[in-house]
């Protein structure tokens, strides 16, 4: 009989919790299966999905292809800025240009927002140094990188450090490809075969159609991981990030994907993916 007990990896963040809310709280149906949630930061969830280690986890599209033999992303489940996204900042106005031998601090290199800033930049074109996403606003307001690569709830608290925005990668992404940045998905092992595969995903997206359609309590549960925000801006976050592209990619989320890791693979920083990428 197989073993319906799953790993469950996100990040512990506001829009993740808001997204598994409906799961934490046992509020939607889960066809026997039970979900262990493992909350880490995205660049461990990264590597863990690197050695197969969860069953399901969020993941940075730039990590996909080097895991998507091992899994395939959930039409549930993504992170997308349309038209905004993760940030560089600095202790002083900055041009782009400017940043080129620089040193950033950034949150890890397989972090979609590292993908976008060497698309930007070029590879090879500025050091980096990887420090905790949370901890990347006083590390530069401290003086201690010329500027950093926010993610998270960093994006709306940055000025809190005296800092300024640089770039929104959203933004650059938007006015190249008028298409939404996609950051971040959910991805499930393939080898729970095809239709565990279909069924544990419906799962998850009846997880965040209930956030959704329970917004006060959902967003309540996400507080408690809402660093530097009150629930303002707790909700505020979360509506960038928990709307209609993380109950589906659609044709316009699918593209995004498939320009940003032929783009990436063109300028030889990610492989190519050859495997379908998709369990609907």
């Amino acid at each position: 009989m197989q073993n319906k007990h799953l790993l469950l990896g996100h990040s512990p963040d506001p829009d993740d919790a808001f997204m598994f809310y409906g799961l934490a709280a046992n509020k939607v149906e889960t066809h026997g299966w039970s979900f262990e949630h493992v909350l880490q930061d995205i660049q461990t969830l990264n590597e863990r999905a690197l050695r197969g280690e969860l069953h399901i986890t969020a993941i940075s599209i730039h990590a996909f292809p080097y895991v998507a033999d091992r899994y395939a992303l959930t039409t549930c489940g993504s992170s997308m800025g349309d038209g905004y996204g993760p940030m560089v900042v600095a202790r002083e106005p900055l041009s782009v240009d400017d940043l080129r031998g620089r040193r950033i601090a950034i949150p890890g290199e397989m972090t979609t927002a590292f993908l976008g800033l060497q698309l930007i930049l070029g590879r090879g074109s500025f050091d980096h140094e990887v420090i905790p996403f949370d901890q990347i606003l006083p590390h530069v307001e401290a003086g201690k990188a010329d500027a950093g690569l926010i993610i998270h709830e960093g994006q709306l608290t940055y000025r809190n450090h005296k800092l300024h925005k640089v770039v929104d990668l959203g933004e650059w992404w938007h006015e190249q490809t008028h298409l939404p940045l996609p950051l971040g998905g959910n991805c499930i092992r393939r080898d729970l075969g095809g239709a565990t595969m279909r069924e544990v995903a419906g799962v998850l997206k009846s997880s965040i159609e209930y956030g959704l359609s329970h917004r006060a309590e959902a967003v309540e549960h996400a507080l408690q991981y809402a660093r530097d925000m009150g629930r303002d801006l707790a909700d505020r976050f979360v509506g960038m990030y928990v709307n209609e592209w993380t109950l589906d990619y659609g044709e316009v989320g699918r593209r995004a994907i498939d320009e940003l890791l032929n783009r990436g693979h063109q300028a030889g920083l990610v492989p190519e993916v050859t495997a379908e990428m998709f369990v609907d």
